[in-house]
């Protein structure tokens, strides 16, 4: 089975704003919103709002053996995750889901 993207991250300024931007903008489920970052669920991918100097901006991958990449980092939402990058140093999540 091939490994799947679980979300791509961007910043923005501010997380209330943006969420009610993109809640009135599209069809999207709040799935977590902090005044940190926020999670908004498409039908096919998820956009994580987060807050520059928080988070990179980035894309995450669902891995079952994300620790291979590194030491996992475990979040508020019960996921555990580390950051790599690519060639061309863009952030690349890896993310081990719970469960």
């Amino acid at each position: 089975m091939s490994d799947k993207i679980h979300h791509i991250a961007i910043q923005v300024d501010d997380i209330s704003t943006a969420v009610e931007w993109y809640t009135k903008a599209f069809d999207v489920e709040v799935s977590y919103q902090d005044e940190s970052w926020a999670m908004l669920k498409f039908d096919n991918i998820s956009l994580a709002l987060v807050l520059p100097g928080q988070h990179p901006p980035h894309f995450a991958i669902a891995n079952e053996h994300a620790e291979n990449y590194g030491a996992l980092t475990p979040h508020r939402d019960g996921t555990s995750s580390v950051y790599i990058k690519d060639p061309f140093e863009n952030a690349v999540e890896i993310i081990r889901l719970q469960g």
